[in-house]
């Protein structure tokens, strides 16, 4: 089980069914109901797309001054430097500032920092690079620069303009630039604020245009503008929901021969492409550019004409991301060596350190280590200088800049925003970092550390309704990101049929049956001894919907996000728990009912030992059900379920153990050292005088 908690808030009663009645299908209806949206008019309001961005840029604050300095630029033949970023977000930023002032004739070169040798940010040194070696005139940056104060001041002094565009979290004071555009300025009135940096950077160009050209340019960069806007999990609303469906419609159209190569060397040129393979095929392989040192490939591949240049650079791309996904492998494993070693006191939120570890990886495997953890990761990178450079992300709503915020007097500089966040710091403050960070995140969770949970959008009550034409309308709520996650549907109380390791023995290939409902399913980096769970059990599973092509026959395919032992009791179960409960609490039984609850010696001996294996520390708390068909299976012999209840009963009542029950949970404590005799059991000696065995002493 990957998660220990499913959350499934159920939909305002009849919701679903009056946007079915209204022609919408069950799935689609089903989902919208569980996020709120429970009228046909506010149904097709939400499924509506734009087909362009309603609001100017000039709203934003500062734009004509930036379109106002780039123009004069272009007109003098200025030379222009784009200075980006090395993620997904920045690497498409440059790339489509950079081809626009190409187009429009400009004298113009890129920079995009190297992780390693350069960091994150404006940087002093390839700031005099340009100067020195390119001769320019006029530095702009994109998804970048908001808290670069002392390099904007340095920018003066080498005598260059700036213009800074960006979409990081703003501090109190702002850089004096020329023009500092930023959907989160203070003073800006900029309607929509969720905006990625490559979304800013399509707005400076829109502008740029004009409104006759507005159209033409939106439809030229929109792709680009939808690959960094997903992978840079931005809010799926607003201006965003526009820029991504216009990108989605558009990719495989697009005039970019780079792009073109891409999505041919990674088997997507013949689909149909969705948010779902633009965060999980593309972006990790432009983020493997920069995170292993070489962000200009993606660039060079994104920005040349070169059909043959592109294919060659696409597979070089390729075999980076193979690269990186080795690095990262290794130093997942090493950060959860280091993990086993934190005290329980340190385990808040994970702050760990190495020399060793590749910078530009660091970020995903805290990503990870969130994940798995359930708490914000901070992953840092110790250089020989003794400084630190941090990659850190969030669990749980946790506001990462707010808390460095707090601690910015132990960092040598911070930035980001609330899910992820970098910064610096010298190897003589880490410990100090730790405690308070794990001091910051125990206060927001009053105390507690967080639980993972997964949020379930719809337990399918109709197993029939899921069919190929049912999962292909599920496409009417496209595009999916942050704030329109993708769907997961639940199916509670299924039988596994079969289980199949397929793909190196990496995934499960499953087979999963609801009544007489059969439904295949594959669960990508899963094992059958990880999950635990064998052909015949009972489980709850939880998964994204998809159409699976082979051989030019589709089918539907549940891709597993989680599988778990079934919190819901079978019929049979139901029936079992409900006779053995009402004799406990002193109801009457039949005879027959009376002997199928009356263990024997040897059922009440391998309980007994079950109950001490599942509480090896003395207590354990564990989901109910599950753990009440394990002990069953011990116990073995006839009535295995209904007798391994009475058990638990039985030796509850004699005070050798101690049960309880909270919100299909069982918190069992063994009451060590207490020997007693089962015989004296009031339940037993109830069940012996139905059967007429009180005198003979028999079983």
């Amino acid at each position: 089980m990957k998660y220990a908690r499913w959350i499934s808030s159920p939909s305002p009663e009849g919701a679903a069914d009056r946007l079915m009645d209204a022609g919408y299908p069950y799935l689609v209806s089903s989902v919208l109901a569980s996020r709120g949206i429970c009228t046909p008019e506010d149904a097709a309001a939400f499924l509506a797309r734009e087909h362009s961005l309603s609001d100017s840029p000039f709203l934003m604050k500062d734009m004509d001054k930036a379109v106002d300095r780039i123009n004069r630029a272009i007109a003098g033949g200025e030379k222009i430097a784009v200075f980006g970023d090395y993620d997904v977000d920045g690497i498409t930023a440059t790339v489509l500032v950079m081809d626009y002032l190409r187009r429009r004739g400009a004298r113009c070169c890129k920079y995009i920092p190297r992780r390693i040798e350069d960091g994150y940010g404006l940087g002093r040194e390839p700031m005099r690079m340009l100067v020195e070696q390119e001769k320019i005139d006029l530095l702009v940056t994109v998804d970048c620069g908001i808290t670069a104060l002392e390099e904007a001041e340095y920018a003066r002094e080498l005598g260059i303009d700036l213009i800074i565009t960006d979409h990081h979290e703003c501090k109190e004071t702002l850089p004096r630039a020329v023009a500092v555009v930023n959907p989160h300025r203070p003073d800006c009135s900029y309607p929509f604020k969720g905006l990625a940096g490559v979304g800013v950077a399509l707005k400076l160009v829109l502008a740029l245009g004009g409104d006759d050209r507005e159209e033409a340019l939106f439809a030229r960069y929109c792709t680009l503008a939808a690959i960094g806007t997903v992978a840079d999990v931005m809010p799926m609303s607003g201006e965003n929901r526009t820029i991504v469906y216009r990108g989605l419609r558009s990719i495989r159209n697009s005039d970019m021969v780079g792009l073109r190569a891409l999505l041919k060397e990674t088997g997507l040129w013949d689909k149909e492409i969705t948010s779902t393979q633009i965060g999980f095929v593309l972006a990790p392989r432009i983020n493997a550019a920069g995170r292993m040192g070489e962000a200009d490939l993606a660039a060079d591949l994104l920005l040349t004409d070169d059909a043959a240049r592109a294919e060659e650079l696409a597979r070089e791309l390729c075999q980076l991301n193979r690269e990186r996904q080795a690095v990262e492998q290794e130093i997942f494993a090493q950060a959860v060596e280091q993990i086993d070693t934190l005290p329980e006191g340190e385990r808040s939120a994970l702050v760990l350190s190495s020399e060793a570890w590749h910078q530009g990886v660091v970020g995903i495997v805290a990503s990870r280590l969130s994940e798995k953890y359930s708490c914000p990761s901070f992953m840092i990178h110790m250089g020989a200088d003794g400084i630190g450079k941090c990659s850190c992300r969030s669990y749980g709503g946790f506001n990462l800049f707010t808390a460095l915020e707090s601690c910015a007097d132990l960092l040598e500089g911070f930035g980001g925003h609330e899910l992820a966040a970098g910064f610096t710091i010298r190897r003589e403050n880490i410990p100090a970092f730790r405690k308070r960070i794990n001091r910051c995140v125990r206060e927001y969770c009053n105390g507690r550390r967080p639980v993972s949970s997964l949020e379930v959008d719809v337990v399918i009550d109709r197993p029939e309704r899921v069919n190929l034409e049912e999962v292909e309308e599920l496409g009417r709520l496209e595009p999916y990101g942050s704030g329109n996650n993708r769907p997961v549907f639940c199916l509670t109380g299924a039988k596994i049929e079969s289980m199949q390791a397929v793909g190196q023995n990496k995934h499960l290939k499953l087979r999963l049956s609801k009544g007489k409902y059969f439904f295949d399913a594959i669960y990508f980096s899963a094992t059958r001894a990880a999950c635990g769970l064998n052909p015949g059990d009972r489980v709850d599973a939880a998964f994204h919907l998809q159409i699976n092509e082979f051989r030019g026959s589709s089918s539907v395919q549940l891709q597993m996000v989680d599988l778990r032992p079934s919190l819901y009791p079978s019929a049979r179960e139901w029936e079992c728990m409900r006779l053995c409960g009402g004799f406990v609490e002193g109801g009457d039984v039949r005879p027959q009912e009376a002997a199928r609850l009356l263990p024997g010696r040897e059922q009440f001996v391998r309980v007994w030992q079950s109950l001490t294996r599942l509480c090896a520390q003395g207590e354990a708390d564990v989901p109910e059900l599950p753990a009440l068909r394990q002990i069953a299976g011990a116990a073995g012999g006839a009535e295995p379920f209904l007798r391994a209840n009475f058990c638990v009963a039985v030796f509850a009542e004699r005070d050798l153990i101690r049960v309880e029950r909270a919100n299909g949970q069982l918190h069992i404590a063994l009451e060590k050292g207490r020997k007693v005799s089962l015989e004296d059991s009031s339940y037993i000696r109830r069940l012996r005088a139905v059967l007429g065995m009180e005198e003979k002493g028999e079983r």
